[in-house]
Parts: structure tokens; C-alpha cells; sequence
């Protein structure tokens, strides 16, 4: 955090979390004010794909970031639902994850192949597990793992019953077996970023501050 002075006001600031937070001499008045910062130099090529387990924070962190980088966010699950006319629970009642993951992989290609190019998309936490989807987001995609300890997980995905995977079974034995079984391809992802108990906004900046390291990155092999 840094501070300078305009006319007896501190001014505090945070570098590259674009905000900056306005206190008067009298410690009433408050303002935030959007600065320049890391997402006015990244300009995406390709889209970006969330992925990891449930509760990891795909959902959440995606739409912020599409928010800060001013492209729209699109939840693969939530059109899945809306192609199928059920919700995910019920698919996979009704037809298995087999046949669920066909759909997913489908609504994903259409979701790359739809425009706008630049956009972020939010994926089910078997999307990525899937080969072929991992293989039509390599080169097409930039891909972020959001990797989360199970404690975490387990305490965000407490009384939820959306996940069909969690429905009448003991949620950390479920999820550590999934630790167990999908972070190794996870970690395919092209960036990873460590996510805890926090704020979304430190959340949100992590992400940021790896997309544009990746950039640089690239840039720096002569990548695209």
C-alpha cells in the first residue's frame, strides 16, 4: 500500500489493482476511483477457460475477470442446462456422466467457435479431465487452473446441491478422491493460480498479475 498527499487528502493506493481509495481530512468522505493498471495491457487473442474442481471459485473469479477485462463471461454448465432444458443434477440422473459429457464437450466447441473470440468461459470441474476437451482447448484457449486445498473446498461446497458428485455422500471423502485423481491433469492447464481463503478481489488480482507473466512470457519466446 502507498500514500501521497493532494491538498491535506491521503491518497492511498494499491499498484496494479487499479483502485484507488479517497479519504478527506475529516475521514467521512469516501471514493474509489478505477486507475490505470495490469488489464489495459492485455488484450486477449484467444479466450480464457477456467477450470478445477468444484468450489475452487471458477464461476466467481471468471465472471470478475471478464468484468475487469471488459469481455463477456459464458458458464458452460449454465448452457448446458439451458440446451437441455434440466439442470446438471438431472442430466446425469436421467442420463449418466457419460452422455452428460458428450453434451459438455459439444457446448464447449460451440462455445469456442461462437464470437466473440475474446471472452471468458467458466467449465464443470470434468470438463478438462475429458482428452478431447483438453485437446480442442490447447492452441484455441488460454486454460487457468484455480487450485484450492480441500479444507477449502469442503467449506465451500457445504450445503450446496448442485454438484452431483456431493449428493448424499460425504463431500471431503468425495473431494479428496478427486484431488487425488484429477489434479495431476490439471496441472496441464497452461497457468496455475493458488487460490485461499481470501477476498475475490486478491483473488481476481493473482489472476491478472499470472495472465500477464504468461504474456510476457510468450512474448519473450516469440510466441503469439
Amino acid at each position: 500500500m502507498h500514500k501521497f498527499t493532494i491538498f491535506e487528502t491521503p491518497i492511498y493506493y494499491d499498484v496494479g489493482r487499479g483502485f484507488v481509495f479517497c479519504w478527506n481530512w475529516g475521514g467521512f468522505l469516501y471514493i474509489m476511483i478505477s486507475i490505470m493498471e495490469n488489464t489495459e495491457l492485455i488484450k486477449l487473442e484467444k479466450p480464457i477457460v477456467m477450470v478445477g474442481l468444484m468450489g475452487a471459485g471458477k464461476t466467481s473469479v471468471g465472471r470478475a475477470l471478464a468484468r475487469r477485462l471488459g469481455v463477456p463471461f459464458v458458464d458452460s454448465d449454465k448452457e448446458i442446462e439451458a440446451a437441455a432444458g434440466c439442470s446438471v443434477v438431472d442430466i446425469f440422473a436421467m442420463y449418466g456422466e457419460q452422455e452428460f459429457r458428450r453434451v459438455e464437450q459439444r457446448v464447449i466447441e460451440r462455445l469456442l467457435d461462437t464470437p466473440p473470440t475474446a471472452k471468458v468461459i467458466s467449465t464443470g470441474e470434468g470438463a478438462f479431465i475429458t482428452p478431447a476437451v483438453r485437446e480442442m482447448l490447447a492452441g484455441r484457449a488460454l486454460t487457468i487452473w484455480l487450485k484450492a486445498e480441500l479444507d477449502l473446498l469442503v467449506k465451500r461446497t457445504n450445503f450446496r446441491d448442485t454438484r452431483p458428485q456431493l449428493l448424499n455422500a460425504d463431500s471431503k471423502k468425495i473431494l479428496a478422491q478427486l484431488i487425488d485423481e484429477r489434479y495431476k491433469t490439471y496441472a496441464l492447464a497452461d497457468i496455475t493460480v493458488q487460490t485461499r481463503d481470501e477476498s475475490l478481489r486478491k483473488t481476481l488480482g493473482k489472476v491478472v498479475d499470472a495472465i500477464q507473466e504468461n504474456k510476457n512470457k510468450r512474448r519473450n519466446n516469440g510466441e503469439k
